[in-house]
């Protein structure tokens, strides 16, 4: 009979990883695979850019995997490879920042509690333009301030913080919309 083990040492199997053992890094893949593609999705709408964006990222992670120092969280290594994997795909198609045209509300079909679920939000981000969705996920979401988040995607100051007030303005806005239409008064 063999036995499976419950709990991997993160450690030792990033040890093993550095070493080129495919079966740990198969393992890192498997463990942290749906984290980081949730990650590259609040980036990325479209889930097969995302998914091509993870993989990208976890290529990077096992080139780069000697400069990991264990020193912080091996997740919180691997998420800001990832972070920055997403905000290159989107250089890389020409990413605008600044946003004039504001869409229409998206309409979500709410369940029968006041309380939104993940996917209904995760749809009102997703129809945020793109600059105001990158901005609002790296400081709402990542936790970045906003002296970082002009540093990695090439703006100021002030038009992250800018773009940060518009896509909490336009997500106000689409859940002012939808709590309309869910109490019936449109």
């Amino acid at each position: 009979m063999k036995i499976i083990s419950l709990f991997r040492n993160e450690r030792s199997l990033v040890e093993k990883a550095r070493s080129g053992n495919r079966e740990a890094q198969h393992a890192l893949y498997e463990s942290m695979a749906p984290t980081m593609l949730a990650v590259c999705r609040r980036y990325i709408p479209d889930l097969h850019y995302a998914e091509d964006v993870m993989i990208e990222g976890f290529v990077k992670v096992f080139q780069r995997l000697e400069s990991y120092r264990f020193e912080g969280s091996f997740e919180g290594w691997v998420r800001r490879i990832m972070v920055r994997q997403a905000i290159d795909f989107l250089r890389k198609k020409q990413f605008v920042v600044f946003e004039e045209e504001i869409p229409e509300p998206v309409t979500i079909q709410w369940q029968s509690s006041d309380f939104l679920e993940v996917e209904e939000i995760e749809k009102m981000i997703d129809s945020l333009p793109e600059g105001y969705r990158t901005v609002f996920v790296l400081y709402a979401v990542e936790g970045y301030k906003h002296s970082e988040i002009a540093d990695m995607l090439d703006i100021s100051e002030s038009t992250s913080k800018s773009q940060l007030y518009k896509a909490r303005k336009l997500l106000q806005e689409y859940l002012a919309k939808n709590k309309n239409l869910h109490y019936g008064t449109r």
